[in-house]
C-alpha cells in the first residue's frame, strides 16, 4: 500500500482493526484473502457493522430510524460518486474499495431495510417473510463480498451468494433465540411456531428463563416441542447451505477459502445446534477458537464444508439484475500490493450474521 495516500491507508487500517476486534467469525475467513481483497472486505464489514450498531444500540427507536435514514443517504451519495467526508475513515475506505472493484453498494440499502425491520419489531408470519429479511441482512453481505472476490459470471453467482447468506442468517437466528427474545425480537415464523405448538412472547418470561429472586418460577412448558422446531429449522437451513456452497467452485482459490471458512464455521455450529437444541434455550452457543481454526485450515486446503447425506438444495433465489456502483476514477494511485465442545460467546455480526 506504499503508493496510497496516508489518509486512505489509515482508513483501511481502521477498518481492518474493526474487523479483527468485532468479527469473531468473519475474521477467520477474511484472514485468508490477499491484502487488497482483505482490506476491501474489511471496509465492507466495517460499514455493515456501523449499520448493525445503529439497529442494536441504545437509542430510542425513532432516533435509530433517523440514523438509518442518514446511513441510506451516505450510501446513496457514494453510489452517485460523491466523495465521502475526509474524516469518516470507514466511508473513505469503502469509497476507495468501490472505485477499484465492482462492489454493489446498493446492497447496503437492503441491509438498512432489514435493520429498520428490527427497530420496528417486525413479526414474520411465514417463512417467505423471514426469507426476505434474511436476504436483506445477510444475502446483501454475500453479494457485497462477491463484488470484492470477483467472478466470471455474476448473474449466476449472485443468487448463490444470496442463498449462502440466508443459510448463515438462519443459523444465526437459531443460535440467538433466547437472546433475541430478551431483546423483544422473535424471528421464527409464526406459522412454524404454531405447527410445533410453541409460543415465543417477549412480553412473557419464557419457560426456560432464570427465576427472578422472590418470584414464582414461570409455568412449565414443553421443551421437546421447541427442540423439534429447532431441528426442523436446522434442516431447512441445510438446504440453503447446499445451494449456497455451489458458489465455491466459481471463485478463485483464496476467495473460495474465505467463503468456505465462514460457511464451514456456521455449518458446524448448525450441527451442534441440531444435535443439542436444549442448549440453545439455556445459553448462546459458539464454536471454540480451535475448532474455527481447523475449519479455516480445511478451507485453505480446498476442502468444501460437508453436509449430511440426503440434504436437498433449495431453488436459488430470483434476484433483480445486479446493481453495481458507478465505476469512478480511483481517488488514489492503484493499490499494490483461529476445546472442541460448544461454548458461549458474545454476539458479533457482519450484516447480522457473523
Amino acid at each position: 500500500m506504499s503508493t496510497q495516500t496516508t489518509d486512505v491507508r489509515a482508513a483501511y487500517e481502521h477498518c481492518e482493526q474493526v474487523t479483527k476486534t468485532e468479527a469473531r467469525n468473519f475474521s477467520y475467513g477474511i484472514a485468508l484473502l490477499p491484502g487488497d481483497k482483505r482490506r476491501a472486505l474489511s471496509a465492507v464489514y466495517a460499514y455493515a457493522r456501523r449499520i448493525d450498531d445503529i439497529g442494536d444500540g441504545d437509542l430510542p427507536p425513532a432516533d435509530k430510524l433517523t440514523a438509518l435514514t442518514g446511513a441510506r443517504g451516505e450510501i446513496t451519495s457514494l453510489i452517485a460518486g460523491t466523495a465521502p467526508p475526509a474524516g469518516d475513515l470507514v466511508l473513505v475506505a469503502l469509497a476507495d474499495a468501490a472505485g477499484r472493484m465492482p462492489i454493489p453498494l446498493a446492497a447496503f440499502l437492503e441491509l438498512i431495510e432489514g435493520c429498520e425491520a428490527d427497530v420496528r419489531g417486525t413479526v414474520y408470519e411465514t417463512f417467505d417473510d423471514l426469507e426476505h429479511y434474511c436476504r436483506c441482512v445477510a444475502g446483501s453481505i454475500g453479494r457485497l463480498s462477491l463484488g470484492v472476490f470477483g467472478v466470471a459470471d455474476p448473474a449466476t453467482a449472485a443468487p448463490l451468494a444470496d442463498a449462502l447468506g440466508v443459510a448463515l442468517q438462519l443459523t444465526n437466528i437459531l443460535r440467538d433465540i433466547r437472546e433475541d427474545l430478551g431483546n423483544g425480537r422473535v424471528y421464527l415464523p409464526a406459522e412454524d411456531l404454531e405447527k410445533f405448538g410453541c409460543t415465543l412472547d417477549p412480553a412473557q418470561p419464557p419457560w426456560w428463563a432464570i427465576q427472578p429472586p422472590g418470584q414464582e418460577p414461570p409455568p412449565p412448558g414443553d421443551p421437546s416441542a421447541m427442540e423439534r422446531l429447532i431441528r426442523f429449522e436446522a434442516d431447512r437451513a441445510r438446504g440453503w447451505y447446499a445451494t449456497g456452497l455451489r458458489l465455491l467452485p466459481m471463485l478463485d482459490w483464496r476467495s473460495a477459502a474465505c467463503t468456505g471458512a465462514m460457511a464451514g464455521i456456521y455449518l458446524r455450529l448448525l450441527g451442534h445446534l441440531a444435535t443439542s437444541p436444549d442448549i440453545v434455550l439455556e445459553r448462546r452457543m459458539s464454536l471454540p477458537g480451535r475448532e474455527k481454526i481447523m475449519v479455516a485450515v480445511g478451507a485453505l486446503a480446498r476442502r468444501t464444508p460437508r453436509l449430511p447425506a440426503g440434504v436437498t438444495p433449495v431453488d436459488p433465489p430470483v434476484l433483480a439484475a445486479p446493481q453495481t456502483a458507478p465505476q469512478t476514477a480511483p481517488q488514489t494511485a492503484p493499490q499494490t500490493a483461529p476445546q472442541t465442545a460448544p461454548q458461549t460467546a458474545p454476539k458479533a455480526t457482519p450484516g447480522r450474521s457473523a
